[in-house]
C-alpha cells in the first residue's frame, strides 16, 4: 500500500482566495473555476452552499474536481491534464490511496490555535482508497460507454474535450472528504512544512513543497490515515 497526497482548490491564483480552516479544525473546500469550455451545464459558485462570500465569483462555472459527494458529487473521481501529477498518480494501483491537501487561510477571532499557522497554511482535506487500477487518457478513450459510465460526472469528462491525463475512482467505503484538516505546514508559517512533510513524504519540506505531489511509503500512509481520524493537535510530534 501506498499513496500520493496532491494540492487542490481554490487558491489566490483561482479564483482570488482560498477556502477557509477554522479554529476546530473544520473547514469548507471550495474548487476552483473552470477554465474550459463544457460540453453540457456545470455547477456555478452560487449553486454551492458556501458559508464563505463568493458573491464576487457567484457566476463562474466551477471544476469540480476532486469531486466528493460530501460537497454534492455523484462519486469519487478525480482527474487531472498536468504530468507533473499525472505520472505519480498513474503509477498507483487499486488499494492504494490518493490524498487531497489544500492552502486554506486561517480564520476566527483572537490568536490561531497552537497546531494553525497564523495566516494560512496546507492542509490535508480528504482522500480516495483507489477503487481499480488509474486509468490513463488513452485507456479511458478505449473504453466502452459502458465502462466510461463511472467518470461520467468528472469534471473534465464533461469538457468540451477530454483532456485528463489520467482519472482515479475513490471506493465509496474508503474515500471521504474529511470533517477535520490534517495540517501539512508548521505553526510557524504556511511555508513551513511540518514534520508530516518532512518525515513521512518523499519530499524534502523546501521550496514551494505546497505545490508539489507528495509520495508515502505503507508506514506513511498508514500513519497519515490515523492522523485523519484524530484533531488537527495530534499532528504534534
Amino acid at each position: 500500500m501506498r499513496s500520493v497526497a496532491i494540492n487542490v482548490a481554490a487558491n489566490t491564483n483561482e479564483p482570488g482566495f482560498r477556502g477557509p480552516v477554522y479554529p476546530d479544525g473544520t473547514f469548507e473546500y471550495i474548487p476552483i473555476p473552470e477554465s474550459k469550455p463544457t460540453a453540457e451545464p456545470v455547477p456555478t459558485y452560487a449553486d454551492f452552499d458556501f458559508e464563505t462570500d463568493v458573491s464576487g465569483v457567484a457566476d463562474r462555472p466551477v471544476h469540480f474536481d476532486p469531486e466528493f459527494p460530501e460537497a454534492g458529487g455523484e462519486r469519487y473521481t478525480y482527474g487531472d491534464e498536468h504530468g507533473v501529477k499525472a505520472g505519480p498518480l498513474s503509477a498507483l494501483s487499486a488499494g492504494d490511496y490518493l490524498f487531497f491537501y489544500a492552502t486554506l487561510s486561517t480564520t476566527g477571532d483572537g490568536d490561531p490555535p497552537a497546531w494553525a499557522s497564523p495566516r494560512w497554511g496546507a492542509h490535508v482535506i480528504g482522500h480516495f482508497r483507489l477503487a481499480r487500477d488509474p486509468v490513463t487518457g488513452e485507456q479511458y478513450r478505449a473504453l466502452t460507454p459502458a465502462d466510461r459510465a463511472v467518470f461520467d460526472s468528472n469534471a473534465h469528462v464533461k469538457r468540451e474535450t477530454f483532456d485528463a491525463r489520467v482519472l482515479l475512482l475513490g471506493d465509496p467505503e474508503g474515500s471521504r472528504l474529511y470533517e477535520t484538516v490534517v495540517p501539512l505546514s508548521a505553526p510557524s508559517g504556511g511555508t513551513d512544512a511540518n514534520w508530516v512533510v518532512t518525515d513521512l513524504s518523499s519530499d524534502s519540506g523546501k521550496g514551494p513543497w505546497w505545490r508539489r505531489p507528495m509520495r508515502f511509503d505503507e508506514a506513511g500512509t498508514e500513519r497519515l490515515l490515523t492522523l485523519a481520524e484524530e484533531p488537527p493537535a495530534a499532528v504534534d510530534p
